[in-house]
């Protein structure tokens, strides 16, 4: 979303990344002013889901009170900055890439204005937006738009405030997810990256900056609650099973997979009809969507990737996180946890022309 009103980013104030998922937090501070990335600090800590409703903190308190116990003792190295980058959630986000006849750079803004007006449900007036140019030729000028309802964007900014901290951008969880991908991996093929939260799973094109976006209902959480309610235990038994079989060969497999297939189904769906408008709409016939990488907590599901492969036709993958970043002597997050972190180190590699390129 770039940068809020009245603060000021330079070379030598360092930010951390401030991730809020459904019920647990993340941050973490990279050091980039080398050629080597390094981790200076991270840790995640839980809280009461109820604090926050359809995107919105209805209870700051509860989440302040989450980070202070974080920042007291659970932090993995140290961070030492009060500037903070913060991600909102894409899903209560409207993004989309609009199609412009060529315009001068004045111009863009204005167009944008009246083309939200038609896709977006929500009045203009209870919108921040944003938006970067991604492509312009002689016909036409590419625009990658995002707003977010600024009751949503107000509450995170209350927090920070309570908090004492100094926002210095605030962007879609996606967005965040897509600057790790392109560090950690450097591939030039067009990517579908798919990124798996706890109630719900992002979706976007990534073709060298983010193209289309999407997402559907159901995340990390959700398979957990499936897998408790198909198989008749508890959350604690459900959450052990995930982690141990997932999709995987067990006794419970048909009836995990049984329980979990709706959801698949309907993210292989979405995924191919991302695939389609992509493809249709690219002057470059000959790039055609060459893998798909998965991220986030619920990417860990055993069983997922070759699921997906299956059922695609594509390649699948993990998200290589810590390919280019380096953790020195900082004990690294347990193999389960690594894709937690794909979001919050994204919001940490941020650099001064990210914000006001």
């Amino acid at each position: 979303m770039g940068s809020m009103d009245n603060t000021y980013f330079f070379k030598d104030k360092p930010l951390f990344g401030l991730d809020i998922g459904f019920s647990s937090l993340k941050v973490m501070q990279l050091d980039t002013s080398s050629k080597k990335t390094v981790i200076k600090g991270y840790g995640t800590t839980n809280f009461d889901p109820t604090a926050i409703v359809d995107g919105l903190i209805k209870e700051p308190d509860l989440l302040a009170q989450a980070t202070y116990s974080l920042f007291e003792g659970n932090i993995v190295g140290q961070i030492d900055t009060r500037r903070v980058a913060i991600a909102i959630p894409a899903s209560r986000t409207f993004t989309r890439t609009v199609h412009l006849p060529k315009l001068k750079t004045k111009d863009v803004g204005e167009a944008i204005q009246l083309e939200a007006e038609q896709y977006i449900p929500v009045p203009l007036e209870e919108l921040y937006m944003s938006h970067s140019v991604i492509e312009q030729n002689s016909d036409e000028t590419v625009v990658l738009a995002v707003a977010v309802p600024k009751r949503i964007v107000d509450s995170y900014m209350d927090l920070a405030k309570i908090l004492g901290l100094e926002v210095v951008a605030i962007e879609t969880t996606i967005a965040s997810s897509g600057r790790l991908f392109n560090q950690a991996e450097r591939n030039d093929s067009p990517t579908v990256l798919v990124d798996f939260g706890s109630v719900t799973t992002d979706i976007t094109i990534y073709d060298n900056t983010l193209v289309v976006t999407g997402s559907v209902a159901g995340g990390g959480d959700s398979f957990t609650n499936i897998i408790s309610r198909s198989l008749s235990v508890n959350r604690a038994e459900a959450m052990v099973i995930k982690t141990r079989y997932g999709l995987g060969v067990s006794k419970k497999q048909g009836d995990i997979v049984d329980g979990l297939t709706p959801f698949l189904e309907q993210l292989v769906k979405e995924i191919k009809r991302m695939i389609r408008y992509y493809e249709d709409r690219n002057n470059d016939k000959k790039r055609k969507i060459a893998q798909i990488v998965t991220m986030g907590g619920g990417a860990n599901l055993p069983g997922l990737t070759e699921f997906m492969t299956s059922n695609l036709r594509i390649p699948v993958r993990m998200c290589d996180t810590w390919q280019n970043i380096s953790f020195n002597e900082l004990p690294r997050p347990e193999q389960a946890e690594k894709s937690m972190f794909v979001t919050v180190a994204g919001l940490a590699l941020l650099k001064p022309k990210d914000i006001f390129s």
